[in-house]
């Protein structure tokens, strides 16, 4: 079922979007902090997607037409890519000196 606007504002998320950007910069660059931060949001994503998205989908036509509509209007939908691990070992070998090799 599509809702109508919920409290949930452009504001709140600019707002947790800066409280993410706060996080990942408290990291200082430590890849072991970074990777836990990447994991919480990929879980969160799961976790929303999973249990209160699909709930509040539409159940006719006319509903899930406008929702698909937004969704292509507004900026596709949301995906969380996953680095494969040859695409990182590649990256990794590519960046160590070829003298260590």
């Amino acid at each position: 079922m599509v809702s109508s606007p919920s409290p949930l504002t452009s504001t709140d998320l600019n707002a947790l979007a800066e409280r993410i950007r706060m996080a990942a910069a408290q990291a200082n660059g430590n890849v072991h902090d970074l990777l836990a931060l990447l994991r919480l949001l990929e879980q969160l994503h799961r976790e929303i997607c999973d249990n209160q998205f699909q709930a509040a989908l539409p159940t006719n036509r006319q509903a899930l037409y406008k929702l698909l509509r937004d969704i292509e209007t507004n900026g596709g939908w949301p995906y969380i890519p996953r680095k494969r691990l040859e695409s990182f070992l590649g990256l990794v070998q590519e960046a160590s000196d070829p003298h260590e090799r």
